[in-house]
């Protein structure tokens, strides 16, 4: 009768804490459910990036469509075949599905907080920290409404399996071994990168079960927790992980004897095979990414080139403050340290939750390698800082005393998360009208046709125009940018040259053999090489000339929009520089003003930049320069650009562009003023050789290559 009571109560806290972290969640949609230009087909629309590719490869499987290794589709992931699943089962639009997915896949995290609650005799840790858990900073931000990912079941998985690990240990009855396993194999299907968790869990069971054969005591059932993970984290195809593992199982439980009797030779296969298939080669593969970085990339082949490399421009792979840290495992750091003070008597208190700690460890990783990791130690800091307040609270015999300071405690520790979340008002990916650009081309271009923008966009691009894109939020190496970066930010005619020359060398590596050394190559190698040169620079000057290109295969669609412009100094940063040597190039001028005031004949553009409407001239802290030209472009009522331009001093190498109806100014040098992108988007200056418009609007502007 008092187990049926134990589990009733943790059902109930299960849907307290499951419905809490759904209203949390709920709050965005409140206030953007009316905002027009956050909606399309009738939905708000997702608010990361990396969604839209697990969205296409989802549309794809619903619609049947057969995929090749060219398209880049994510339909072979594990979220988009859930995806696509839940779509075909459910009558909800596709849209709302892939919106509302993270409000419900992440909020079951309180599932396995609370039953670790009740695996260490206390329902009311479980509960406090399945609260804080589903809404701290990291956590929210990355599995909030819209925030379509695998981090909507990243945290999940390792959480179940701690509990079974530590329900294992506690009660040694076989059900958990199989649990144990499956959640592996669940987990290796949802997200491959879980390898170097599922190896730390491994490791730690490894050194207890040394510890008890130094200790002279009985291990054999931990050994077979290890046999077990072993199995199920092996090198090979999931089903046939899961057929091993059922299979041992199965004998274990028809004849336990002959299992435990030949347990260290069953061990050592699934050791041994564990090695065979390469499991040790892929541990720190992934982390790696993350956590070694160098300044630049640079490939081995016929020509040593160096490339900009783009984890010196991901945000979330730098190093963050420690108050940034604290907040977003946590809510505040005064909360972190009592968190952390919590686990570590928490882990006094039950030697068994010492298993937290690779997931402790892994969160840590934040602090010197970037925000991105913080959302794995949320979990078990939130025991921690429950344990804290369950055991301080213990100590008071009055009861409506000791849940009256209980549930203050709980309070404090939640506001500032809650305060996060409503002040966290992050918005969609793309605007309504953005999508609409989109949606038109997907009417214009092919299935086979080339769409190119910054990597930033290109899985929204293939999603919404069901085009092909060079580059996206996987595949986006200094060496995939290198093109891209230099035809937005260089001269018309090499940047249309580029682009042709990377889409199809792109096309033709697709049917190379394998053995071909140029599959293996980079594109700019490819093209120095065949074209009889021997190093990048002379490549790049030969693109200025008479160059013969390449038959051309498909079309190219060149995709601008406005907001690239925040980021067209980190662009720049991509073909900025000496592929030889690695050597960066001088770093052209490119300063925005959207905050700048107007006294007479004096704009003030911030930033102790200031210019002089009277004598053209630009002060620039102390340095005073002339100006080449000075811009000023705007629309009609019919929306058609207008652009004037009045000459100062030629011999100048800045220029000033007053975007009228953007309400901003540009200050930019020569370089910049001639390059591709401001040619073609602020100034619609396009040669007609070159480029022909296909769809202009003030937020998004598409040109097709005509070479």
């Amino acid at each position: 009768m008092e187990t049926m009571s134990e589990n009733r109560r943790a059902l109930i806290y299960i849907l307290i804490a499951f419905t809490f972290s759904v209203l949390m969640r709920l709050i965005w949609v409140y206030q953007f459910q009316d905002y027009e230009q956050f909606r399309f087909n009738d939905q708000l629309m997702i608010n990361t990036n990396d969604g839209y590719f697990y969205a296409e490869g989802a549309r794809d499987i619903i619609n049947g469509v057969t995929k090749v290794s060219t398209d880049l589709s994510g339909f072979q992931s594990a979220t988009s075949q859930l995806t696509a699943f839940i779509a075909q089962i459910l009558p909800f639009s596709f849209e709302s599905i892939i919106l509302y997915m993270p409000l419900f896949f992440a909020s079951l995290l309180v599932i396995p907080i609370i039953l670790i609650g009740k695996t260490i005799k206390s329902l009311e840790v479980g509960f406090i920290a399945a609260l804080l858990a589903t809404i701290a900073w990291s956590y929210y931000n990355r599995t909030m409404v819209g925030y379509y990912d695998t981090d909507l079941l990243n945290i999940v998985f390792p959480t179940f399996l701690l509990w079974s690990l530590m329900w294992a240990i506690k009660t040694q009855e076989d059900k958990y071994l199989l649990l144990i396993a499956l959640d592996i194999i669940a987990y290796r299907w949802w997200y491959p990168q879980s390898y170097s968790l599922e190896f730390s869990f491994f490791i730690l069971i490894a050194l207890y079960v040394i510890y008890q054969y130094i200790k002279k005591q009985e291990f054999q059932y931990n050994l077979l927790v290890m046999t077990f993970m072993m199995f199920a984290m092996a090198w090979t195809d999931g089903w046939i992980r899961f057929g091993i593992v059922l299979g041992l199982f199965i004998v274990l439980k028809v004849n336990r004897k002959l299992v435990v009797n030949y347990i260290y030779y069953i061990f050592g296969f699934s050791l041994l095979l564990f090695i065979l298939l390469g499991g040790l080669e892929p541990i720190w593969g992934k982390l790696s990414i993350y956590t070694f970085r160098n300044n630049t990339l640079v490939t081995g082949e016929n020509l040593q080139l160096h490339f900009f490399s783009v984890m010196q421009t991901v945000r979330e792979a730098g190093k963050i403050p420690f108050e940034t840290f604290a907040n977003r495992i946590s809510g505040d750091s005064i909360t972190f340290i009592l968190s952390l003070i919590g686990y570590a008597w928490l882990v006094f208190k039950h030697r068994v939750m010492f298993l937290g700690i690779p997931l402790i460890a892994l969160g840590f990783l934040a602090y010197s390698s970037g925000l991105k990791f913080t959302i794995y130690a949320v979990p078990m800091l939130a025991l921690g800082i429950a344990f804290l307040i369950v055991e301080l609270s213990n100590k008071l015999n009055n009861i409506t005393v000791k849940y009256g300071l209980m549930t203050v405690l709980t309070i404090a520790i939640l506001v500032p998360n809650i305060e996060h979340i409503i002040a966290y008002k992050v918005p969609t990916v793309f605007t309504k009208n953005e999508v609409n650009v989109l949606d038109k081309l997907k009417t214009i271009a092919d299935r086979e046709d080339y769409v190119v923008g910054w990597w930033d966009y290109g899985y929204p691009i293939r999603y919404y125009s069901d085009v092909k894109t060079l580059s996206d939020g996987n595949k986006h190496g200094g060496d995939v940018n290198f093109a891209t970066s230099f035809a937005l930010t260089h001269p018309q005619e090499e940047g249309a040259k580029i682009l042709r020359l990377d889409v199809e060398y792109t096309e033709s590596k697709f049917n190379m053999d394998k053995n071909n050394s140029a599959k293996s190559r980079t594109n700019i190698a490819n093209m120095i090489l065949d074209y009889g040169l021997k190093n990048s620079n002379d490549f790049l000057l030969s693109l200025q000339t008479d160059l013969k290109l390449p038959k051309k295969t498909r079309d190219i669609y060149l995709y601008l929009p406005n907001k690239m412009m925040n980021i067209y100094p980190t662009i720049a940063l991509f073909s900025n520089l000496d592929l030889m040597s690695g050597t960066k190039g001088k770093r052209p001028f490119f300063y925005i003003s959207r905050s700048f005031k107007q006294t007479g004949n004096s704009i003030n553009l911030g930033n102790n930049v200031t210019l002089s409407l009277a004598t053209g001239e630009l002060h620039l802290g102390k340095q005073i320069v002339k100006i080449n030209r000075f811009v000023t472009t705007s629309y009609d009522k019919s929306g058609k650009l207008h652009t004037q331009i009045q000459k100062a001093d030629s011999s100048s190498t800045i220029n000033v562009i007053f975007m009228r109806n953007y309400n901003q100014f540009l200050v930019v040098d020569n370089s910049v003023y001639n390059s591709l992108y401001i040619q073609l988007f602020v100034l619609e200056n396009y040669n007609k050789e070159l480029f022909e418009p296909t769809i202009l609007t003030p937020l998004t502007k598409v040109y097709k290559l005509k070479i």
